[in-house]
């Protein structure tokens, strides 16, 4: 095993977030470093430890003692799978950074084509578990949550959540994740600009311990998929947003109030017992509710208005 002394030379950054993993982590320790070993390449290897309840952290302990391209970190309380993965893309010192998961459904031995595949230009590259072994609901809710992603997103992947995953440096020290928004890592870095694409990779059957999926999180993840739509296009510009949607049901129940208006005055007919005056009215009210909340919003924006940082690929001066 190779250990680079200088930073700047480290090659590979394997960032490991877990969660009530022991029984699976030797296991895939040996294989990550028989991978490396093969590769002959600088790496070291970030366990994030999510606030497990059983022994992880102290087979962790005991791996960090026999390996010096191992570091350890234990959160005091379970944050979070965004929470794990952004601390660890803030210690990670490689060129590259490859995330996986613990329970030994990644194989390691995917390394080195996610590796090629993202010396060909691209600043990430996802896996895709062409073949899964997931539970049936696990599996087919993933379908759709995938295509609804690729629509909104405006990127097609056919598994944007795999865990398995290589990007650049700059990649990750350019976007932060909170919340569930690991899921979204490929749409955020698309709508930075960077190249994106994917690979398929192996999928393993869980060999230890229980999956973390629930319905719980395929809820949270689409509700984080509105998040990350609205904060990519209407960040800057609220007004967009909530004035469109102001403006078109303020125009609605105008032209509705106006048809009415129209029938009262050559029909002579009473407006009282026409549900259909209260619904333009209410849309009238929606409306101005609306524009005035996105001007809130362009007012907060402005005063909360910082420095833009814009992400160069190149220049010439």
């Amino acid at each position: 095993m190779k250990m680079s002394e200088n930073i700047t030379d480290l090659f590979l950054s394997i960032v490991i977030p877990l969660y009530n993993e022991e029984a699976s982590l030797n296991e895939l320790h040996s294989q990550i470093v028989k991978v490396m070993n093969n590769m002959d390449k600088d790496f070291e290897i970030i366990f994030i430890d999510d606030g497990s309840t059983d022994n992880s952290f102290r087979t962790l302990e005991k791996l960090y003692t026999i390996n010096s391209n191992i570091k350890v970190y234990q959160f005091r309380k379970n944050l979070g799978k965004s929470a794990a993965l952004d601390f660890g893309f803030q210690k990670a010192r490689g060129q590259y950074i490859v995330t996986m998961d613990a329970d030994l459904q990644d194989d390691p031995k995917e390394i080195p084509a996610l590796i090629n595949k993202l010396e060909e230009g691209y600043h990430m590259v996802s896996g895709w578990k062409k073949v899964r072994y997931d539970p049936f609901i696990k599996k087919h809710t993933s379908k759709i949550y995938n295509f609804t992603t690729s629509k909104v997103a405006g990127i097609r992947l056919h598994d944007f959540n795999c865990g398995l995953k290589i990007y650049k440096r700059e990649v990750v020290k350019n976007i932060r994740i909170y919340g569930q928004m690991h899921r979204y890592i490929p749409v955020l870095a698309h709508w930075k600009g960077y190249k994106v694409t994917e690979i398929p990779v192996k999928h393993h059957a869980r060999k230890y311990g229980v999956t973390k999926f629930g319905p719980s999180r395929f809820i949270a993840g689409m509700l984080d998929l509105i998040t990350v739509s609205f904060l990519n296009r209407y960040n800057k510009r609220p007004l967009h947003l909530f004035g469109t949607i102001g403006i078109s049901s303020f125009l609605i129940g105008m032209g509705i109030c106006l048809y009415l208006a129209i029938y009262w005055i050559f029909i002579k007919s009473s407006l009282s017992n026409r549900p259909i005056l209260f619904l333009g009215i209410l849309l009238i009210i929606v409306g101005v509710q609306f524009i005035s909340l996105g001007l809130l919003g362009e007012m907060i924006t402005e005063s909360k208005k910082v420095h833009t940082e814009y992400l160069i690929d190149n220049s010439l001066e």
